[in-house]
């Protein structure tokens, strides 16, 4: 069940929304938290119900795994519990990508039937290994299994995140925010959901039928000319940001709806003006996971300059593998981690630089650069493919387009032209709700204010209107529902 699906704005969610305001209203937790996650469950088994086995199963282990923690802090248990999260990731995620490398290494003929990827596996390890760890370290409350349930299945946030963590979360539960629903919750959420469905059904699903056909040529082997690589790499590249903004959007506003708040999860990465600010920006939870439960432990910046970079290499060679199985995602982690080596570097050279308009315009546009090079790899489907883009794109290849693609080069100019206006001189959603707490800041301030008062939203009949029209330019383009595509991560 998709979040821009008919099924789940006219039906599941209206639903859900109901068994939660006459359950919270007649002052039922308990029954209040069982109705959130059996719904929860049903809309994560909707694709697969064989999948409901594993999500509870890894909830049990991992539930059994805190409780003993919170009893004997030993190491061993730790790892215990961290091994077997990482053995059921690595299983399902990467025993095919090992067997059919070591085949090719060793020349043998191993062979394992296709493992399909369960969905939001990857998401609900990392933030069960982080409550693990910080059990471990004394840092999680007492707390029920249903809680914990609640902590781990919550819809809003299961298949493709935030990574939350039970400081944000738990608390919530336990403060009794279980009731009837409340109109500025339900009007706030509503704004913040729309939005984001707009952005994901009208504006990345638009832009996506341009920078398709150009990766499908590359992969097929066809010669791409420069003009043809560079508008499918920049129309993925909006696809990509708008979908993820779209579901970052919709997550924390149906999680509001509820009157739950979850943590910023993007926030405008392409007004960057370095790797270091992009990071900061894009994906804040799997960022801050990375930081904490990997670079840090081993080592961060503690040990000296040196180890400090092999951390930050292995740290994000680690997290493009953690997208997907495939040397494509490799090179891109491996990538970002040589730019923010690059970036550590000037930094250390230039510590104090000057301010000024034409330094951070040349930093973003550096920068910008670095990022969409960089996506390449993400969206082929192999290096062969990744290669014949980016060769294009350095103009190895010929200079005009072939007469097939110039006309998609032609529809997708002016998406690509209105879509970069909206990513850098529009405020983001966080912004416009700023004044409503919309979600967690992940670092101090990074909500940042409007320039212009009267783009703050508030409730007003004009901006009912707007939205209103939003919606509905949105449900027209659902005739067409597409996957997020942080869903196959």
């Amino acid at each position: 069940m998709l979040f821009n699906s008919y099924i789940f704005i006219f039906i599941f969610l209206p639903v859900t929304l109901l068994g939660f305001h006459l359950l919270g209203g007649r002052s039922l937790p308990r029954l209040t938290m069982l109705w959130l996650v059996t719904a929860s469950l049903f809309f994560y088994g909707w694709w697969n119900p064989s999948y409901l086995v594993l999500i509870i199963g890894s909830m049990l282990f991992n539930y059994a795994a805190g409780s003993l923690l919170r009893r004997h802090r030993r190491r061993g248990l730790l790892a215990l519990g961290v091994g077997g999260n990482l053995a059921l990731l690595a299983y399902y995620k990467y025993a095919n990508f090992f067997v059919d490398n070591l085949n090719a290494l060793a020349g043998s003929d191993l062979h394992l039937e296709s493992i399909i990827l369960p969905l939001a596996i990857s998401f609900f390890t990392f933030q069960q290994i982080a409550y693990l760890v910080d059990t471990f370290r004394g840092e999680t409350e007492q707390h029920t299994f249903l809680h914990y349930a609640l902590f781990v299945t919550f819809f809003p946030q299961l298949i493709a995140g935030p990574i939350v963590h039970h400081r944000e979360m738990l608390p919530q539960f336990l403060r009794g925010f279980l009731g009837r629903l409340k109109a500025e919750h339900l009007a706030i959420g509503f704004t913040i959901f729309v939005l984001g469905l707009f952005k994901k059904t009208v504006l990345a699903d638009s832009v996506a039928l341009h920078a398709t056909p150009v990766f499908n040529a590359a992969e097929a082997g066809v010669t791409i000319s420069f003009l043809e690589a560079w508008s499918g790499a920049l129309a993925y590249t909006l696809q990509l940001y708008f979908d993820f903004s779209g579901y970052s959007d919709m997550a924390i506003g149906l999680a509001r709806m509820f009157g739950l708040r979850l943590p910023l999860n993007f926030n405008s990465p392409y007004k960057a003006t370095s790797i270091i600010d992009f990071w900061r920006r894009w994906h804040i939870t799997l960022s801050r996971f990375l930081r904490d439960y990997l670079y840090i432990p081993l080592g961060g910046s503690r040990r000296g300059e040196l180890r400090r970079n092999v951390n930050l290499l292995i740290t994000m060679l680690l997290g493009g593998l953690w997208h997907g199985a495939g040397w494509t995602f490799v090179l891109w982690g491996g990538l970002h981690g040589l730019y923010l080596l690059i970036n550590h570097g000037w930094r250390k050279l230039f510590p104090k630089p000057r301010a000024g308009r034409i330094r951070s315009l040349l930093g973003w546009g550096l920068t910008m650069l670095a990022v969409v090079v960089s996506w390449v790899p993400f969206r082929a489907g192999s290096l062969d493919g990744a290669a014949q883009m980016l060769a294009g794109m350095a103009g190895m290849n010929t200079f005009s387009p072939s007469v097939t693609l110039m006309r998609e080069i032609n529809e997708a100019l002016p998406w690509i032209v209105l879509l970069v206006i909206i990513v850098l001189f529009l405020p983001n959603t966080q912004q416009i709700m700023r004044n409503y707490n919309p979600a967690f800041e992940t670092y101090r301030g990074e909500i940042s204010p409007l320039r212009y008062r009267f783009l703050e939203w508030k409730p007003r009949r004009t901006l009912a209107i707007f939205l209103a029209f939003l919606f509905f330019i949105s449900l027209l383009c659902l005739a067409r529902p597409s996957e997020f595509l942080y869903f196959q991560f």
